[in-house]
């Protein structure tokens, strides 16, 4: 299992990543119960033209099995955008493994920002293990909340 900088160029790694997102976050929709996620709204034309920069977890047989994406919207942060791990690799450390490779490329940057829906303990907790506080909840629907998390460096 490697991580590595994915080219949404590449029509199969495309092909990939919109099957593992549209899997991903069809999940974490019914954990919110929300099922206007804005991933699941992507097409294979919008995730390619979307510009975040996106690494994947390769499996040893060569299956992206999870993916992080990020933005750099402004010179003191960085947003992680999506974070999605495949179902049948849930509770292996994927998550936590995409976290550090993100962290570590972009050292140089005083704050880190990421969002999930409220509901998503397992996000919540992810992030709050890597050190984010939530900042800011937003209802984004009836009874649907986004909570936005900061991590700042010191």
């Amino acid at each position: 299992m490697n991580i590595q900088p994915l080219s949404l160029s590449d029509l199969e790694t495309l092909g990939q990543l919109w099957r593992l997102q549209h899997v991903a976050y069809r999940l974490e929709a019914e954990i919110i119960g929300f099922q206007e996620i804005p991933p699941l709204m992507d097409s294979m034309e919008t995730l390619r033209d979307c510009g975040e920069s996106f690494y994947g977890c390769i499996h040893d047989d060569g299956e992206l099995i999870g993916a992080v994406a990020v933005a750099e919207e402004e010179e003191d942060s960085l947003t992680i955008t999506r974070m999605m791990v495949h179902p049948d690799h849930f509770r292996k450390g994927i998550a936590a493994s995409l976290m550090t490779y993100v962290l570590e490329q972009h050292a140089d940057l005083p704050r880190y920002i990421v969002s999930t829906g409220t509901l998503n303990q397992p996000a919540v907790n992810l992030y709050t293990k890597f050190g984010f506080t939530p900042v800011e909840v937003t209802q984004i629907a009836p009874g649907v909340e986004l909570t936005t998390f900061h991590k700042n460096k010191l």
